[in-house]
């Protein structure tokens, strides 16, 4: 199994999925977490990223082999920008691919739902009247 993790000011979303390009693979399966215009009823502005990216990246690289363990998966993609981020701007791009589909389906819900639990990133929410800093991935 081949993985490529990383944190970046911008994700390349061509790039990312031919990461994921493989021969042998049948399935890719692709999340992209983007920046959305409205939360909790509030207008968004814009997101600021930060990340203690050596443990990020420490515990994205544990994320990708704990889904190799469990699915039998060719290539991992995870990648999180950082920075300041725009309305629709990608933050997270999350890749698998598979010989077959349920794999590639099932490991990358994991590996969103688990990277917004252990991976240490916040993110600050710029509204029209303030700020505020949150986790990134609550």
């Amino acid at each position: 199994m081949e993985s490529h993790i990383a944190i970046t000011s911008e994700i390349n979303i061509a790039e990312a999925y031919q990461m994921l390009v493989d021969p042998k693979s049948g399935g890719i399966c692709t999340f992209i977490g983007t920046v959305r215009d409205l939360n909790n009823s509030k207008e968004v502005n814009h997101l600021f990223f930060e990340a203690y990216e050596k443990m990020a990246i420490l515990k994205m690289e544990e994320l990708a082999e704990d889904a190799a363990k469990k699915w039998p998966l060719n290539k991992i993609v995870i990648i999180h920008a950082i920075g300041e981020k725009e309305i629709t701007d990608p933050v997270v791009f999350i890749g698998t691919s598979s010989v077959h589909r349920d794999a590639s389906f099932q490991a990358s819900r994991h590996l969103i739902d688990r990277l917004k639990e252990v991976v240490p990133i916040w993110k600050k929410e710029t509204y029209r009247d303030h700020s505020t800093w949150i986790n990134a991935h609550p």
